[in-house]
């Protein structure tokens, strides 16, 4: 005899993202008993072999290209004189906290989830934090870009204002995403899946799947949809105002926020249809085919996968495409290999601040 909880575990979602949101407390039990009784066990194994090696590449270049980019900026305090290089570090530290977390889900995705219910909380919470804080930042660069490019004169009028307005908003977006993140503060815990304890979102039943249609569409919306719409027309215009000018040194310096930003919606984009359909599918449950069922949860784990890879690509953007960056960390290498050099670190330094200084808010801005 199949029991209740039989069909509650095969219609779980364990191949959604870490901040997956399962409906079993919400169930409709009268819906398609053949639909309840679709066993997902072939998109479990496929999700076994397939995230713990993608998620530990990712959390290894990742980290290692991320933390290059903290190291750079802390060690050059010149690189944080305009207010994109405050938001790229804070870039570079959500990316950092992201990544800590995809060692445990590619654990939880071969052997079931086997830490502490508190730690579930954490992690998906982790997640939601990175997705917030990335989108905002990025949205907050296209901003100041606007500024810097489009309202010249605004901008160098207000430079010290705007250095320290800058820290301002870096906090104000963590408070934000802290925020949008309670959800999976609140409703992450630990479900049974085919004798396996997994990290969901699960919804008391009086919530329904109202909830998770609100939380997919405030993730959809906050962390994608109003970014995406705030930098294309920043950009649009800032493209405009570079094609009118003669000096294409601004435009070839825009190459590295731009690919940023591209990369961005690239990798953001498909995921994040995925979720579009999630959430129709948890309001109207139109879809009550296995096998269809089967492939979209297929579709989302490599879609998802393809999400987690902006976490690692930045640093290479910037190093490949940067040349302040890339010139940089050439230096800071060499001076870690031969102490002799410590002493021109130094020098260069003052030297660079001089330099800097003496050049337009504009082109030190963009110049990275």
């Amino acid at each position: 005899m199949t029991s209740i909880n039989d069909i509650m575990n095969v219609t779980l979602f364990p191949t959604e993202d870490p901040s997956s949101i399962s409906s079993s407390h919400t169930t409709d039990y009268d819906d398609d008993y053949e639909n309840l009784m679709c066993d997902r066990e072939s998109v479990r194994a496929f999700r076994s072999q397939y995230e713990p090696p993608l998620f530990w590449m990712i959390f290894l270049v990742g980290g290692a290209g991320n933390l290059a980019v903290v190291w750079i900026y802390l060690n050059f305090q010149r690189r944080l004189k305009t207010m994109s290089d405050v938001y790229l570090l804070n870039l570079a530290i959500a990316d950092l906290l992201f990544l800590t977390t995809l060692p445990l889900w590619a654990h939880e995705a071969s052997h079931g989830w086997t830490f502490p219910p508190v730690l579930c909380k954490l992690n998906a919470a982790l997640y939601k934090v990175n997705l917030y804080s990335s989108a905002l930042l990025l949205t907050c660069i296209s901003v100041d870009r606007y500024v810097v490019i489009v309202q010249t004169t605004k901008a160098q009028n207000s430079k010290a204002e705007r250095r320290r307005c800058s820290r301002l908003v870096c906090i104000g977006v963590w408070m934000l995403a802290l925020l949008l993140a309670l959800p999976e503060l609140v409703f992450a815990t630990t479900v049974e899946v085919d004798s396996l304890q997994n990290c969901r979102m699960v919804f008391p039943t009086h919530l329904g799947n109202r909830t998770k249609t609100l939380v997919l569409s405030l993730q959809v919306s906050m962390g994608f949809c109003l970014p995406f719409i705030v930098m294309a027309f920043c950009y649009s215009i800032i493209v405009s105002k570079l094609l009118n000018t003669r000096s294409f040194e601004k435009h070839k310096a825009m190459r590295v926020i731009l690919a940023v930003v591209v990369v961005f919606v690239l990798s953001q984009l498909p995921y994040n249809g995925v979720l579009v359909m999630e959430a129709s599918e948890a309001s109207n449950m139109t879809m009550t085919d296995c096998e269809q069922m089967k492939r979209f949860d297929v579709t989302g784990q490599v879609l998802k996968s393809l999400a987690y890879t902006h976490a690692c690509l930045n640093p290479f953007l910037y190093a490949f495409i940067g040349v302040r960056f890339r010139n940089d960390m050439l230096q800071l290498l060499r001076c870690h290999r031969s102490p002799v050099n410590k002493k021109h670190l130094s020098k260069t330094r003052s030297s660079t601040h001089v330099t800097v200084t003496s050049e337009s808010d504009t082109s030190h801005a963009m110049s990275l």
